[in-house]
């Protein structure tokens, strides 16, 4: 008996059910860690999906975490749409982050519907660029920019820390956390007595953004092509390296705007765990969403709502709340083989066929 992978497309309609089928498989894998600690599953899966949505504060909650999940679920598919493997995401966000506390630290007295557009921009500035050394690396000389986006994330990381345990260090308390940001600007509560902010728009805005880019643009017709054959594209006359290039630039600003949003809306200070991993959980909303707009609100919304349902389910039913995490890892893995498996199918080949074949 033989194994062979042959490439054969799925159907359409099967294509479309990729999503269902990996959060199905995900709650059947991730039941038998419930199992293993006497939790039941659909209790569990009540108190992950449900509860959540039954309150006003952890409903808004909800929203909240979906904020920086869909930036930085739109910065990971605009990349990858173009063909562009961008997997830096999280040193981007925070890149955005500490130009936007660097320019809040100087907006004193500046009116807010200015101070608003400044931090904004200083984000999505230094998101583009951090995301250019890897971009030009790529576009001129070949280099691999998997490897190349993720070890920069590292040096944001430690960037930051070194910033906090040096001169941005709170003169007051001492603590490894830059001063406050001026009032004027902090991202303005959508709804009062909640932690619902300006941020939110902006998510919506940019997935909108990247809908009509996508669909209606003459620029996002050559970032299918590209992602689709580079080879291909390059024969048709499409300029795949400024292509490559611009994807990348826009992915790291966008990415940067996931970093304003928690300096902005959240914390109003840079902190060293300014994001518990938004950068790299942004890979799994673009997958799962299947780089498209509609699809990445979904996933985003999806990933907020167990994130903080994992809360309640560690203190309700007492279990770890990294099973929030747990599942979100085992999501991307069910996405991915979904993914891989819509293209091609698994052949078993015993004896009798392989010498028919050679015979053919």
């Amino acid at each position: 008996m033989q194994i062979r992978i042959e490439h054969r497309p799925s159907p359409l309609w099967l294509r479309t059910l990729i999503p269902a089928i990996a959060i199905l498989s995900t709650f059947l894998l991730t039941s038998i860690l419930a199992l293993l600690v006497n939790v039941n599953p659909l209790e569990a899966g009540y108190y992950f999906v449900i509860k959540p949505l039954s309150g006003r504060t952890s409903a808004l909650e909800v929203l909240v975490k979906m904020t920086p999940l869909a930036l930085t679920g739109v910065a990971v598919a605009f990349a990858f749409a173009g063909g562009y493997f961008n997997i830096g995401a999280e040193g981007q966000l925070y890149a955005g982050a500490t130009a936007a506390t660097a320019a809040g630290l100087h907006l004193h007295g500046v009116t807010p519907w200015l101070a608003l557009p400044i931090m904004l921009a200083a984000g999505f500035v230094a998101g583009m660029a951090w995301a250019l050394v890897p971009a030009l690396l790529k576009v001129r000389l070949g280099i691999d920019e998997v490897v190349t986006t993720l070890l920069l994330n590292y040096v944001a990381i430690f960037g930051v820390s070194a910033l906090l345990n040096g001169p941005w260090r709170n003169p007051v308390s001492q603590w490894p956390q830059s001063p406050d940001i001026a009032a004027t600007a902090i991202f303005p509560r959508l709804v009062p007595r909640s932690r619902l902010h300006f941020g939110f728009l902006v998510a919506l805005a940019v997935l909108i953004l990247f809908w009509f880019v996508m669909r209606w643009t003459a620029f996002g017709l050559r970032m299918r092509a590209v992602g689709l054959s580079a080879t291909a594209a390059d024969f048709a006359g499409i300029p795949v390296p400024r292509t490559l290039l611009t994807c990348a630039l826009v992915s790291g600003g966008i990415a940067g705007l996931a970093g304003v949003s928690e300096i902005a809306g959240i914390h109003y200070h840079l902190i060293d765990a300014i994001s518990p991993g938004y950068g790299y959980t942004g890979i799994i909303v673009a997958t799962l969403g299947q780089l498209s707009a509609g699809g990445i609100a979904l996933a985003a919304f999806f990933l907020a709502l167990i994130d903080t349902g994992a809360q309640t389910v560690s203190r309700v039913l007492g279990v770890p709340v990294y099973l929030g995490d747990v599942i979100q890892a085992t999501l991307l893995l069910t996405t991915l083989a979904a993914l891989l498996l819509q293209r091609y199918r698994i052949r078993v080949l015993h004896a009798t066929s392989r010498s028919a074949e050679g015979d053919a």
